[in-house]
């Protein structure tokens, strides 16, 4: 009975795992050509930065983070957060990863605005209450990031068909108070 236990445990915190991955949508460009960087070594150091900057706690739907890790170290940081406190713990937390010589930090805060505020949950709300979309709020940090500076939208992220991204940019231009829409969200690409 304990071993079934245990087996499940470990089955729930694959699934756990997996989900939380798949929910991020941080983009990373990888290393530049050259570089002193092992070849061995330069794939690890993008995955453990995605890694680190998916464990942030206050990372969430309303915030973007893209990354990029150069050949000789660096890892140059970009995007769009609610919170200062995550901007300088993205960079802190990526500091501190072996193998990071640098970091430069071109995250960008978003002003505070409770203009703002009502239309990212007003976007939130109709966006994850459509019934062909609904399945994105399932992750611990859904792939649709909703972006809002000065009433002006911008939609990040993957989704998994073409359908789901115009889904997705029609219903956030419905959403009152809006300037703009920028519909930036990505399509899966399918392996096989």
């Amino acid at each position: 009975m304990r071993a079934r236990n245990r087996s499940l445990l470990k089955v729930l915190s694959a699934v756990a795992v997996l989900t939380l991955a798949a929910g991020l949508t941080l983009s990373g460009t990888g290393y530049a050509a050259g570089g002193n960087v092992p070849k061995a070594m330069r794939g690890g150091l993008a995955e453990e930065v995605r890694h680190q900057l998916v464990m942030l706690p206050y990372y969430s739907v309303f915030d973007n983070l893209q990354y990029e890790v150069t050949g000789d170290g660096t890892v140059v940081l970009s995007g769009e957060v609610v919170r200062p406190t995550l901007k300088s713990d993205a960079a802190n937390v990526v500091r501190r990863i072996e193998g990071v010589e640098k970091v430069v930090d071109k995250i960008e805060v978003l002003p505070l605005s409770s203009f703002d505020d009502q239309i990212r949950i007003r976007e939130y709300r109709a966006i994850f209450a459509s019934d062909s979309l609904y399945r994105y709020v399932l992750r611990a940090v859904p792939p649709i990031h909703i972006i809002v500076k000065n009433g002006h939208v911008t939609l990040a992220g993957v989704v998994a068909t073409e359908a789901d991204r115009n889904v997705t940019g029609i219903i956030a231009n419905t959403v009152p108070g809006v300037f703009s829409v920028a519909n930036n969200l990505t399509v899966e690409k399918k392996v096989g």
